[in-house]
């Protein structure tokens, strides 16, 4: 395959709607391929000094290398938190086929 490898993105999103309607906007973009949402997660945190819990809804965005800084830079922009913890990185392997998927998903043809 290529020199191209598959990133990830983490973010939690205060419910699963928000959730959805950012990762469908990312999708309509092609900065990433899925969005794998875990529908409940407690997230235990400090906030403005204080020990804060809330239930939140993970997500994790699958996209490629060439797409991640700008994903994470829109999701930035989309999300509902003034603050949000959003984390990304690159895959040291991915499956030839998850990689052609992903690089075929992202890719815009500009």
């Amino acid at each position: 395959m290529s020199d191209r490898r598959a990133a990830l993105i983490w973010c939690p999103f205060p419910d699963r709607v928000s959730a959805k309607k950012v990762a469908r906007q990312l999708l309509a973009q092609k900065l990433i391929a899925c969005a794998n949402i875990v529908p409940a997660i407690e997230s235990v945190f400090e906030y403005e000094g204080r020990c804060e819990s809330e239930t939140e809804c993970g997500v994790l965005f699958k996209t490629v290398e060439d797409s991640l800084g700008d994903a994470i830079a829109r999701l930035g922009e989309l999300h509902p938190y003034d603050t949000p913890a959003i984390v990304g990185w690159h895959c040291d392997a991915t499956h030839d086929a998850t990689l052609a998927w992903l690089t075929a998903t992202t890719t815009t043809g500009d």
